[in-house]
């Protein structure tokens, strides 16, 4: 979670699920933490690759809003898989009978008398389970999950043969008893 004193955004980053040629979504909540009406506004270092609805709206006192984000289908693996990209979230207190979809240009113009909350979250993108591009990069954090699930097996198999030693020892106590 990263929040404020108006809104707190769930997760703290914006993670992808990364295939070529199709595009990738993410959700993202704000959560109006206070008793005031609260305009929000979504801006990106790339916004010819990413697709925000909304990109800006009004939440009502204790209430939220999902944010749903589009990563634009890529050509292309980013270098080792790590995105530059960043989001910002804007959130100022609004009177309340201001309209969610006509929301004042400068609503976000950073006055004196007017506190504009920032939060700021990265991007990260992840391969789906068991891919690799052809060049065969794959994310640190599937070889890493595939190093786990290396380690898990080895423990299962070892359990597995402790198991049947025990059973077999069992077996032959009963068989020389007989």
């Amino acid at each position: 979670m990263v929040g404020g004193a108006l809104i707190s955004v769930y997760p703290d980053d914006l993670t992808f699920l990364f295939e070529l040629d199709k595009p990738c979504y993410c959700n993202l909540k704000v959560v109006n933490n206070s008793e005031h009406h609260v305009a929000f506004k979504v801006k990106t270092t790339s916004p010819r690759k990413y697709f925000v609805r909304p990109n800006a709206s009004v939440v009502q006192p204790w209430d939220s809003c999902t944010i749903t984000i589009t990563l634009q289908s890529q050509k292309e693996y980013p270098p080792d898989m790590q995105s530059k990209d960043k989001f910002l979230i804007q959130s100022t207190r609004v009177a309340a009978s201001t309209d969610m979809d006509e929301i004042p240009p400068d609503t976000f113009n950073k006055e004196t008398d007017k506190v504009i909350e920032e939060m700021k979250l990265k991007v990260v993108y992840t391969l789906p389970s068991g891919s690799s591009d052809d060049s065969g990069v794959t994310s640190s954090a599937n070889r890493s999950f595939k190093q786990g699930g290396d380690d898990l097996s080895m423990l299962k198999n070892a359990s597995i043969e402790e198991v049947t030693r025990s059973i077999q020892t069992e077996i032959s106590h009963v068989y020389l008893e007989t």
